[in-house]
């Protein structure tokens, strides 16, 4: 079953807010806190740093829920994750906005319709490639509007944000396969502020057209601080996402662990491999399938004598998760690439909690078990 320890009150936006709005918001809250000394938010437009189905792993806090697939032996296609995000939507009142990589969830598809024809701005950005899918075509005969990456590169993205104050995020691509079999992580930040972030990602699709290399550097709340616990967020390429990641690896004092789908950046893991040589502990996972490629870097941790294992998972093991010192989580879209760095759309978030960390860590001894040398 779904653990509920606590919830956030409902502040949702009265109808869309337009990037211009929402930019005319920052502003009056930017005013707002250098009158009255607010805190708890770090405002920066250019920062530099038959068998019963089984439910998703779930764990709770004020502001954000957390979720984990658990791939199922004997698929049902019932009780997962596209449950609980139709029923997000199925609440809707404003606007939802959905930027995916690939779809073809049913659930999904059935809900954001409900949503449109009872009078919810609904909105969509998706990769070209999958364009022609049944469920994505549903959503266009049913006069859903929708923009497409058309680049050879990916608009990579998985979220959705919903009535200006619910995001959802992480690496869990709105498919069947995604939900069922696959292993992937989801997030669900309740903040009007990170829904501004991702609306602001959204709209530059939508609306501009600005997709990879051209997308500006403008995410209006670089930091955010939630309950004492700090978040950042970035959006490649403009954010040079890699840049940060490696900068976080190089200051590990302790430990680095990861969970990747595709791990080819030579420089992320040469730091990797010198944080080992002075002592931090380095173990991760690799999605079996890629690597024994020249371009993973498996072979060279391999060769390094690190701690590193194939994943068991006779489907895909799909996360795009790195663990610091057991306190700071790497989580998102964005696979440890150079087309990710420096072509594709993608998102990432950076968290600073010792519990987000200890429930990624429970994942990756459960990934363990199923993975092998």
């Amino acid at each position: 079953m779904i653990k509920r320890r606590s919830s956030k009150t409902k502040m949702a936006f009265s109808g869309r807010l337009s990037l211009t709005a929402i930019r005319v918001f920052v502003l009056g809250v930017l005013l707002f806190c250098e009158l009255s000394a607010c805190t708890g938010v770090e405002l920066s437009f250019f920062e530099e740093t038959g068998t019963p189905p089984v439910p998703p792993i779930s764990e709770t806090e004020a502001w954000y829920d957390l979720f984990f697939t658990v791939p199922q032996e004997e698929l049902t296609w019932i009780g997962g994750l596209d449950e609980i995000l139709a029923a997000d939507i199925d609440q809707a009142d404003a606007f939802v906005d959905i930027a995916a990589y690939d779809f073809d969830l049913q659930s999904v598809t059935d809900a954001l319709i409900r949503a449109y024809d009872r009078g919810v701005d609904v909105r969509m950005v998706i990769d070209g490639d999958n364009l022609e899918l049944d469920q994505v075509q549903d959503l266009i005969d049913a006069g859903i509007p929708l923009v497409e990456d058309k680049r050879s590169a990916i608009m990579h993205d998985k979220f959705v944000i919903i009535d200006g104050f619910i995001t959802w995020t992480g690496s869990w691509n709105f498919t069947d396969n995604g939900t069922y079999r696959n292993n992937n992580n989801a997030i669900r930040v309740t903040s009007e502020e990170m829904a501004a972030n991702y609306t602001y990602e959204f709209e530059e699709m939508f609306l501009d057209g600005h997709f990879g290399p051209s997308s500006p550097a403008d995410t209006p709340y670089r930091r955010l601080t939630f309950d004492g616990t700090r978040v950042e967020t970035y959006f490649g390429p403009e954010d040079e996402v890699m840049k940060q990641v490696i900068q976080l690896a190089s200051r590990a004092g302790e430990s680095i662990r990861f969970m990747t789908f595709s791990f080819t950046d030579d420089e992320l893991g040469a730091v990797m491999r010198e944080r080992a040589a002075a002592g931090v502990l380095v173990e991760g996972v690799f999605e079996s399938r890629g690597a024994s490629s020249e371009y993973s870097e498996f072979s060279a941790m391999q060769e390094a004598e690190l701690n590193v294992w194939l994943d068991g998972n006779p489907a895909i093991m799909h996360h795009k998760v790195i663990i610091i010192d057991s306190s700071i989580v790497i989580l998102g879209s964005f696979n440890y690439s150079r087309n990710a760095d420096q072509s594709n759309d993608e998102n990432l978030l950076v968290i600073y909690s010792q519990s987000v960390a200890a429930q990624f860590l429970d994942e990756f001894d459960h990934v363990i078990t199923q993975s092998y040398p």
